[in-house]
């Protein structure tokens, strides 16, 4: 039984949810390989025609659980990006619409599967962007991804500042395609996924094939730049060093 992913079945749409408040659902291996197999499950079943990612509480995701990456060697490091690689492949793979309701904070990471997804549906506090610079991780999946949504300016602009997008902006910049009241997040998700259940499958499937086969090789050789990057970004004992002080700040400030 799942411990960090939770599945519901509304009619002929799934919806999964990652479930790990305390950390604001940042991900770790164990979540990654419970997600993964729900996802299979449901893309193995008939009666499931579309499928919506979301979060329990107030967060989609915080992204990477830096606890688990502080202390990674370069070996490890080189494994993490493969366990990536395998997830996000799966995504990309999903012959069924795949909507993300971002109920709140997506970042890294996670903001990276919500711009996997089909569509996503928020509301107005909600914030998404690629903050690993300030973790010391250097980021080249999220830099993929971001230049196939975005265009190479805004993708350099996020990935060196790390700053967050408000839900405005995200609007503006065309990933979020419906701004809702929070409430409202995941019914209108449900809703469109209902929606996209009803189109022919055949188109559905061969539509989402095309989509993955024109932007394979940039995904194949961003994951190759990942493993060479991350090798060498964890070797320096700079993503530890980053880490360590940021759990260093943000006990200081508990404690005030």
């Amino acid at each position: 039984m799942a411990e960090f992913i939770l599945t519901e079945r509304r009619g002929n749409v799934a919806i999964v949810t990652l479930n790990r408040q305390k950390t604001l659902n940042a991900w770790h291996e164990p979540m990654r390989a419970e997600l993964m197999t729900v996802l299979r499950e449901f893309e193995a079943d008939p009666a499931v025609r579309a499928i919506v990612l979301t979060g329990a509480g107030e967060a989609f995701s915080a992204g990477q659980d830096l606890a688990e990456t502080m202390a990674f060697d370069p070996d490890r490091a080189v494994e993490w990006i493969g366990e990536w690689e395998s997830l996000y492949d799966l995504i990309r793979s999903l012959s069924k619409p795949f909507i993300a309701a971002l109920n709140g904070v997506a970042a890294g990471s996670a903001f990276q599967v919500a711009l996997l997804a089909d569509f996503r549906i928020g509301h107005p506090n909600v914030r998404m962007g690629q903050p690993e610079i300030d973790s010391g991780i250097a980021s080249t999946t999220g830099p993929w991804i971001m230049r196939e949504m975005l265009g190479l300016a805004r993708t350099i602009d996020l990935t060196l500042t790390g700053r967050m997008m408000n839900a405005d902006e995200c609007v503006a910049i065309g990933i979020i395609n419906r701004l809702v009241p929070s409430e409202d997040v995941l019914p209108t998700a449900v809703a469109l996924a209902e929606e996209l259940a009803t189109k022919p499958p055949v188109a559905m499937r061969l539509n989402k094939a095309r989509f993955r086969e024109v932007t394979e090789f940039g995904f194949r050789d961003c994951l190759d730049a990942g493993m060479r990057v991350q090798r060498e970004s964890f070797a320096s004992g700079e993503p530890a060093r980053m880490m360590d002080k940021f759990f260093a700040d943000r006990a200081a400030k508990r404690g005030r």
